[in-house]
């Protein structure tokens, strides 16, 4: 059985629990209240993670919330502790980014993602607290990014993944100037009790024309796709066992009040009456590094582990994802130890299929002649 590993290649942070915009599909449970990061949390955060950076890449990853909410001298002070070898990154809805911002990013050296899903048309569920429309100041933000000229990734939320959609949301990603796009189909998860069911012809079909319009245009990194292209490559030259890594990332979130979540930052915030608030502990308390080093004994996160070995042993695609996302299990299946979920079948088994038969449809005509 897989464990986890006792270093993360990555920590997030939530510097305050409060975001400014009001989503439809999101699933944090306490974005209506402004929660702030203690100073004394990041730097016990850092106590462990600055040691790790200097052996090797490290990121520490802002993401509330709304990260921008907590403010630029708070988010300064929450970020002091750390070695100037720390990568940072902010995720944000890029509706508060001004000049002003723009050159704390540049200062603090912090690398940006924007969370918007598409035209106009395709954002009616980002709206702000009062209800109205966030795109116009989500897109007055990234303008002020690309005057700055600072580079910026994206981040788009897709409810309704048909093939017809694909090309519009590409081009669209393509006109907006970022480098890396992330494509989510949407889930239910935490407070999002919205269904995430979907024809299965029509997610393979949206995956697959998304693949056709990056084939035609590849200028900007597509992460799911680069994903799948990897696997399917290493798939033929043998090397797809050595893809998994021996043990799983625990991707520790430390909340706000210094609880650390592994594996699943959705599952920050809430309690169930089998495992309590999902923590491992508290760095205010345990220092990261000793949290980790314990966290598989953590009665859910068993349950999960042995959910990925049901997988491993069940499904074909197992080499693809490792047995998907502990959060998703939860919110889905109501435990932690099942299998198969929609957001599986969504955004891995269908992501797969669909990059496999845009693969089969755009065969040179030499070895469609060879078939048999």
């Amino acid at each position: 059985m897989r464990g986890l590993a006792g270093v993360p290649s990555y920590v997030v942070m939530q510097p305050t629990t409060l975001c400014n915009l009001d989503c439809a599909y999101c699933y944090l449970p306490l974005r209506a209240a402004d929660r702030r990061m203690p100073v004394a949390v990041a730097e016990a955060v850092a106590a462990s993670v600055n040691p790790w950076a200097a052996s090797g890449r490290f990121s520490v990853v802002w993401h509330g919330g709304e990260p921008l909410a907590a403010g630029r001298e708070r988010l300064a002070a929450l970020m002091a502790p750390f070695a100037a070898e720390v990568e940072h990154h902010v995720q944000t809805n890029a509706t508060l980014i001004d000049d002003a911002w723009c050159e704390f990013f540049v200062t603090h050296r912090i690398r940006v993602s924007v969370s918007v899903d598409g035209p106009r048309a395709r954002n009616g569920d980002r709206v702000t607290r009062a209800g109205h429309p966030a795109y116009d100041r989500i897109v007055r933000g990234v303008a002020t990014l690309r005057r700055h000229d600072l580079p910026f990734s994206a981040l788009a939320v897709v409810n309704d993944p048909s093939p017809e959609r694909a090309a519009e949301l590409y081009a669209y990603f393509l006109d907006l100037g970022c480098e890396v796009l992330g494509v989510n189909i949407e889930e239910t998860e935490g407070v999002n009790t919205r269904d995430n069911a979907h024809d299965a012809a029509a997610v393979t079909g949206f995956w697959a024309e998304l693949v056709a319009a990056w084939r035609r245009e590849p200028r900007i990194h597509l992460r799911e796709v680069e994903w799948s292209l990897r696997y399917a490559a290493a798939v033929l030259d043998g090397t797809a066992d050595d893809l998994l890594p021996a043990s799983l990332d625990p991707i520790p979130t430390v909340a706000h009040d210094g609880a650390v979540v592994v594996l699943s930052p959705e599952l920050a915030g809430f309690t169930d009456p089998r495992h309590g608030d999902f923590s491992s502990g508290n760095v205010l308390a345990t220092p990261l590094h000793s949290i980790l080093a314990g966290a598989a004994g953590t009665g859910w996160v068993g349950e999960f582990l042995s959910g990925v070995e049901a997988c491993r042993s069940s499904c074909p695609y197992f080499g693809f994802c490792g047995g998907g996302h502990a959060a998703n299990r939860y919110f889905e299946l109501g435990r932690f130890d099942g299998t198969e979920t929609e957001h599986c079948r969504n955004s891995k088994i269908r992501l797969l299929e669909g990059v496999l038969d845009h693969a089969r449809d755009h065969r040179s005509p030499g070895a469609r002649a060879g078939d048999g």
